[in-house]
C-alpha cells in the first residue's frame, strides 16, 4: 500500500455528523432568558438620558435582543422619539428593550 493511502486510515472520523453543530445550537438556546422588568427609578433615568441623546453621541447601552442581554459602546445613528427607536450602528433598538444607557461623550 502506498504511503499516501496509508495516511488516510488515520484521518479524523466524525461518526455522528452534525452532532457538534447540534450541541452548539442547544447550548446557545439553553442560555436564552426572558426579558426582565425595570423599576420606576431606572425607567426615569433611561428616559432622561434618551432626552439628551443626539446623533453621533458615543453611548454605553445594555439591551435585550432575541432572548439575550447584550451591551457595548456604540455610536448613535438616529433617535426616533415617535417610533421609540434608537438606531446604533447596524441595529435598531426599541426603547422598551433598553436596560441601561449612558452617554459617554456629548456632541453639540
Amino acid at each position: 500500500m502506498p504511503n499516501s493511502e496509508r495516511a488516510k486510515q488515520f484521518a479524523p472520523f466524525d461518526a455522528l455528523k452534525g452532532l457538534q453543530k447540534a450541541l452548539r445550537l442547544k447550548e446557545y438556546e439553553h442560555d436564552r432568558s426572558t426579558k426582565g422588568d425595570l423599576d420606576d427609578e431606572t425607567i426615569l433615568k433611561i428616559s432622561e438620558v434618551l432626552k439628551n441623546i443626539k446623533k453621533n453621541n458615543q453611548i454605553y447601552i445594555k439591551y435585550f435582543e432575541k432572548g439575550y442581554y447584550k451591551d457595548g459602546n456604540f455610536t448613535v445613528k438616529n433617535i426616533d422619539v415617535n417610533k421609540k427607536i434608537l438606531s446604533i450602528e447596524d441595529k435598531k433598538i426599541n426603547f422598551d428593550d433598553i436596560f441601561d444607557l449612558k452617554i459617554l461623550d456629548k456632541i453639540d
